[in-house]
């Protein structure tokens, strides 16, 4: 029997999801999953004009955001 393990964040998906759609333009949702860098660049750039806030919309919805270890955002 192989015993499998998956690594996954203690940050929710569906959080970061709607803190990324109401407040992403000032990069809350980095700050919610430990990326506090980019999200002072999120803050000061207005979500890196539009075009970041909405990249990480999709990949948040596909599943493909990760949190500031590498680890995929928990359902």
């Amino acid at each position: 029997m192989a015993n499998y393990v998956t690594i996954t964040s203690d940050k929710r998906k569906w959080t970061a999801y709607w803190l990324c759609l109401f407040l992403g333009l000032f990069g809350v949702h980095r700050f919610y999953v430990g990326k506090r860098f980019t999200g002072v660049i999120y803050l000061c750039t207005l979500g890196l004009l539009f075009v970041g806030w909405l990249h990480d919309l999709g990949a948040i919805r596909r599943g493909k955001f990760r949190d500031n270890v590498g680890a995929p955002l928990r359902e």
